[in-house]
């Protein structure tokens, strides 16, 4: 669709086709202006194969911006959670032992009795919370692992000689602690990282806890009853650790990533509602309301174009190696299609062997005549870089002005 005329001059978009070059870079210029490859040829590898990702990555955040932020958002929370839960299972090996004195102690609640039966003729409770004593125990022969849901039924086991496992209360009190201690690292992550909020840390941080525990009990909630189901059908138990898995884990991540976004909107979202709760107070003729409400609006949008300066860097830099990147490959691939011909075209002497030659060299040219394109595309991609830090400077020392003329501190200022 065409611009219409009477748009402002900002506002007026300029085709790709039509944005002025940049002065074209010397090969060995743009070269100077990446990170060196590793002199490790293993290394180096890996890296070429993460620039020329990232290249494409960032080409495909131009195309769609909405989806792929909610994809990178979703691919890091991933990553983050995944690493707690591993802090959770170091957590594990070792707690539960300081609380081995109620090991004995079962911790089923609220412990509705099902009318059916587990493989070993155990009768089955439905359980939000279902921490059982479990002892280990040689029957016909066979080691069999037993659960007790009462006192009675500990007891009786424990009268048999059977081997206390780690269970019970104890279990429970260390799988909890290791869990919260999991968040309280999971929180300032996801919060400063994934998200990058700006946000009132402390709300944030009640709506988090109350969204943990209100999944966490949903989701056990669910599997107190599908749990008896499986032990009735007698399902093995790799099967149903692989569903509490998908059910208490995997669910509750998607679910906590759209928590996520809701108590992390992104700078611009914030600056946003702050603008407009200052508008509104302006127009209730509170004075006092409304400059403090304007002042809280400046600070939020001084904070999203410092966010929005800071992430057009690191994609401008990213770019600019890609491109970079592309160009040397493109580069050495033309010079060894350009030998592997001369070397062709040296050792023809029939028919055959000099169409094969005339087809290497057709093919040196072709790629040769890509080098422009690719040279160009490189030295706009390094301008751009220069411009995104130019821009990110000037962003930072905009607001650390209007900050200090505020009389505010400015040492966070970045």
């Amino acid at each position: 669709m065409a611009n219409k005329p009477d748009a402002p001059v900002a506002e007026q978009a300029v085709p790709a086709e039509e944005q002025p070059h940049a002065a074209m870079l010397s090969a060995e210029e743009i070269q100077g202006e990446i990170k060196p490859l590793s002199e490790n040829a293993f290394l180096a590898f890996f890296q070429r194969i993460y620039r020329a990702w990232l290249g494409w990555w960032y080409g495909m955040c131009d195309k769609h911006p909405k989806g792929t932020k909610l994809i990178g958002q979703f691919v890091v929370m991933f990553v983050f959670s995944n690493a707690v839960t591993i802090w959770q299972l170091l957590v594990m090996l070792f707690l539960p032992y300081a609380f081995a004195a109620v090991w004995d102690v079962p911790f089923v609640w609220p412990a509705i009795a099902l009318p059916w039966e587990d493989a070993m003729g155990t009768a089955l409770n439905y359980a939000i919370f279902n921490e059982p004593v479990k002892f280990l125990a040689t029957i016909s022969g066979e080691q069999q692992v037993l659960l007790a849901s009462t006192a009675e039924t500990v007891q009786q086991y424990v009268d048999a000689g059977y081997t206390l496992q780690m269970s019970g209360v104890g279990n429970f009190i260390a799988f909890e602690i290791a869990v919260f201690t999991a968040q309280c690292i999971n929180f300032p992550l996801q919060r400063n990282i994934t998200f990058r909020s700006k946000g009132n840390p402390v709300v944030q941080a009640i709506w988090y806890f109350i969204g943990w525990l209100a999944i966490s009990v949903a989701l056990n909630a669910l599997w107190g009853i599908m749990n008896p189901l499986m032990l009735w059908w007698n399902w093995p138990d790799p099967v149903i650790q692989l569903l509490k898995t998908v059910i208490t884990g995997g669910i509750s991540m998607i679910i906590f990533f759209f928590i996520f976004l809701i108590i992390f909107p992104d700078a611009n979202k914030v600056a946003k509602k702050a603008r407009a709760k200052a508008d509104a107070a302006k127009e209730s003729g509170n004075a006092e309301a409304a400059a403090a409400a304007e002042l809280n609006a400046v600070r939020k949008e001084e904070d999203a174009k410092l966010t929005n300066a800071r992430q057009a860097r690191y994609k401008a830099i990213s770019q600019a190696n890609s491109r970079a990147v592309a160009f040397g490959s493109v580069v050495k691939n033309a010079e060894k299609a350009k030998v592997e011909a001369e070397e062709l075209a040296a050792a023809a002497n029939d028919e055959a062997s000099t169409q094969k030659a005339e087809e290497a060299k057709a093919k040196a040219a072709e790629i040769e005549a890509r080098i422009p394109d690719y040279q160009q595309k490189a030295s706009d991609a390094i301008a751009a870089k220069h411009e995104a830090i130019a821009a990110y400077e000037a962003a930072i020392e905009e607001v650390k002005a209007a900050r200090q003329a505020r009389g505010e501190d400015v040492s966070k200022v970045a």
